[in-house]
């Protein structure tokens, strides 16, 4: 398991070419334009399924990919009056809720529809709750002792700024073996908390969380099992510009929970190609 990270980037090119597709046919057609909640939150996630070890990782799509939306993806969400933390057209052009082609019987419920080439979409107004319900429960915490980890080559860069804006530590690339478990290991630390970009690639910092007792809150795909998760934020955890939103949003919702002034902009967040 611990060689997997690096290969999860090469398993299942064909299902992102798949979504890198048909974010670069909508591009044709548009303009770029409580810490108790957190806690129910996060026990009603957990489900008893297999581990996401059995499931096959996927490649970073290309640079551009989930650049644009059009009216195809109009729909997504089933109350177009809710209050959201940021217009729904940004939620759109990021790509946040464009799914795969497969889904898993966990993420049905973060599921608004499928599109017509196969393509599932996530709650939009799902995602922007989950991302207010994960910084409640972030604010909790002492931010040191909070890890971030992506072995994704796109969540790297937000990651990482994510975790300085907020005060904690980040481990991207290659989750090395032992860092939560091993006090022997030179890179060994005791995290009270794991921010995972994927369940999938970052499988092994989320099978160590599990060893040491340690909730884990996750970015999950339509693809994504659920088990070992404490906390989901669904979303498309492989696009650049989705991931950036994401991590924008949550670094800025939990420094607004501990009362801080700094907010930052979502170029901050957005790594140059």
């Amino acid at each position: 398991m611990s060689e997997d990270n690096d290969a999860v980037e090469l398993d299942d090119d064909a299902e992102t070419e798949a979504v890198d597709a048909a974010v670069e046919e909508e591009a044709d057609t548009t303009e770029e334009p409580t810490a108790d909640a957190a806690a129910e939150g996060a026990s009603a996630d957990a489900e008893p399924e297999a581990a996401a070890d059995a499931e096959t990782g996927d490649a970073e799509g290309d640079a551009d990919d989930e650049e644009d939306a059009s009216p195809f993806d109009d729909d997504v969400m089933p109350d177009d009056d809710v209050d959201l933390l940021i217009p729904v057209e940004d939620y759109l052009s990021a790509g946040v809720h464009i799914g795969t082609q497969q889904k898993t019987k966990d993420m049905e419920r973060f599921i608004h529809r499928v599109r017509d080439d196969g393509l599932y979409v996530l709650d939009v107004s799902t995602t922007d709750q989950r991302i207010r319900t994960a910084a409640d429960f972030l604010a909790n915490y002492d931010p040191e002792q909070i890890l971030v980890t992506s072995s994704r080559q796109y969540g790297r860069f937000p990651a990482e700024k994510f975790a300085d804006a907020i005060g904690a530590r980040a481990r991207t690339g290659r989750f090395i073996p032992g860092t939560l478990t091993n006090p022997d290991y030179a890179g060994y630390i005791e995290p009270d908390v794991v921010v995972v970009t994927d369940p999938i690639g970052d499988a092994q910092a989320v099978k160590e969380a599990i060893t040491v007792g340690i909730p884990v809150i996750a970015m999950c795909d339509s693809n994504n099992q659920l088990s070992n998760v404490d906390l989901v934020i669904p979303t498309n955890n492989k696009g650049r510009r989705a991931l950036s939103v994401v991590y924008w949003l949550l670094a800025n919702e939990t420094l607004d929970r501990r009362g801080a002034d700094t907010v930052f902009a979502l170029d901050d967040f957005e790594d140059e190609l």
